[in-house]
């Protein structure tokens, strides 16, 4: 019987990612974080929150999901300061856990990146359907339009989204670095004059009650906050992304910190900012629309402020799609690296050093799910693969401290063992607030991944044939 729990090595993992090659600075970080983090989540999520769950109180989700994702960012990036590999938590963990925590890691990242691509090509859609496309004259056909489960054929828009961010990753770091800082300023400025401008149209009265009764369910009646900063993880989920990149950073021990923190604080402002105006312009049952903010600028007749904020929302859920992508492709790299996946997934090719047969499958799986299936739906499912990456990551800094074989001459979690572990609680307290069905999804997904590493990746792994 193979040693499941075979624990592998931060050397081998540094050899195996000689190849790729040490490009992002700080604010490369920082703008394919924020490139990351405002998008989708920004654009549409306020709106189907405060709709849904929490009334305008969704501005406290935001917060929460923001103050433990900051907690976890500082776990991820002292993972990276020890480890700057390739495969984020899947790397880490199979160093500090063993081979299949790590292999679960991996497989629940998978889901999370690809479908992450595939919420946000969805809301890139739903902007420039009913906004860009209708101002055109242009009416695609319903059967376009929509996936089967909206009575429609493919989401066409969705598609072709994730067909271009994919072409552009394929030409490299230094390609995708250009576009992801220069279209990150333009959202932010965006969102901040979406803010500055509607502060004058806010109508107080949307704002009472804070948080409906409605939503007072269990536990101590915060049971709709606590589901919707849950389900806004996915606003968070850069991240792992940006540790994904810890193999193409220069000094990773200091700029990978800089990068989370600078997402954090930024983010954090925009958000809460975001959704208070949002709920104050528009009263809260009417924002369950895919394209919130246009929707809110339409209520109060500002039509040109409407088509630059479809503007906003359309780069910056295109810089998070590269981001995304961008994660998503490299651990799909690492995992064939390690050969629990096809080697030839586990390769680099071309000038710009980019694993194309990783990027390949990536791109076939996300426009699959983008092009067939709705926002909502995706978005809960990429919630809980995060939450169990940060559940581990987080306690992963104990075991971390006392690995003697592991030098760590970079970041260290402040108030070790204290923020470990409450990030780590309140992770698992937000992931046992998740829907049940998005409970019973993620949990049929690691089991059908158990299935593969037990079928597969046992008798491949490179680990285990050492």
């Amino acid at each position: 019987m193979p040693n499941i729990f075979k624990k592998e090595t931060v050397e081998n993992y540094k050899r195996a990612d000689a190849v790729l090659r040490r490009t992002l600075r700080a604010r490369d970080l920082v703008a394919l974080g924020i490139g990351a983090v405002i998008g989708t989540g920004i654009f549409i999520l306020p709106g189907h929150e405060a709709a849904e769950h929490a009334g305008p109180a969704v501005a406290i989700a935001f917060l929460l999901a923001a103050i433990v994702s900051g907690m976890v960012g500082m776990a991820y990036a002292e993972f990276s300061s020890a480890m700057p590999v390739a495969g984020s938590a899947y790397s880490f963990g199979a160093v500090i856990y063993g081979e299949v925590v790590g292999w679960i890691l991996g497989w629940a990242l998978i889901l999370e990146y690809f479908l992450a691509v595939s919420a946000e090509a969805t809301g890139f859609a739903a902007y420039f359907n009913n906004n860009i496309l209708a101002a055109l004259g242009i009416e695609l056909p319903q059967f376009l339009k929509a996936g089967p489960l909206e009575g429609g054929v493919v989401n066409l828009t969705a598609v072709l989204i994730v067909l271009v961010v994919s072409f552009i990753i394929s030409k490299g770091t230094q390609m995708s670095k250009v576009i992801e800082n220069m279209a990150v300023l333009v959202k932010v400025a965006i969102i901040v004059l979406f803010i500055i401008v509607g502060i004058f149209y806010i109508n107080k009265a949307n704002y009472v009650p804070f948080y409906p009764e409605q939503f007072h369910s269990e536990p101590f009646g915060l049971g709709g906050i606590s589901t919707a900063a849950a389900t806004v993880f996915f606003a968070f989920i850069g991240f792992d992304a940006l540790a994904a990149n810890s193999a193409e950073t220069i000094d990773p021990e200091k700029n990978v910190i800089r990068g989370i923190l600078g997402t954090v604080v930024v983010s954090v402002v925009l958000y809460v900012a975001f959704s208070l105006v949002l709920t104050g312009i528009v009263n809260y049952k009417e924002l369950g629309v895919d394209d919130p903010a246009a929707y809110a600028l339409q209520v109060i007749h500002l039509d040109a402020w409407n088509k630059l904020i479809t503007l906003g929302a359309l780069v910056g859920i295109f810089t998070a799609m590269i981001t995304m992508s961008f994660g998503g492709s490299r651990l799909v790299y690492a995992l064939g690296r390690d050969g629990l996946l096809p080697k030839k997934l586990g390769t680099v090719k071309g000038k710009g050093v980019v694993p194309m047969n990783a990027l390949l499958i990536a791109t076939v799986i996300q426009a699959f799910f983008a092009g067939m299936v709705p926002l909502t739906d995706l978005a809960s499912l990429i919630n809980a693969g995060t939450l169990l990456a940060f559940i581990f990551i987080s306690f992963g800094i104990i075991p971390l401290r006392k690995r003697k074989d592991i030098v760590n001459n970079g970041f260290k979690v402040p108030l070790y063992p204290v923020f470990p572990v409450v990030a780590g609680l309140f992770s698992l307290y937000f992931l046992v607030m998740l829907p049940r069905f998005t409970q019973f999804s993620v949990g049929a997904w690691i089991l059908l991944g158990l299935v593969v590493y037990f079928a597969y990746g046992l008798h491949h792994s490179k680990l285990q044939k050492r």
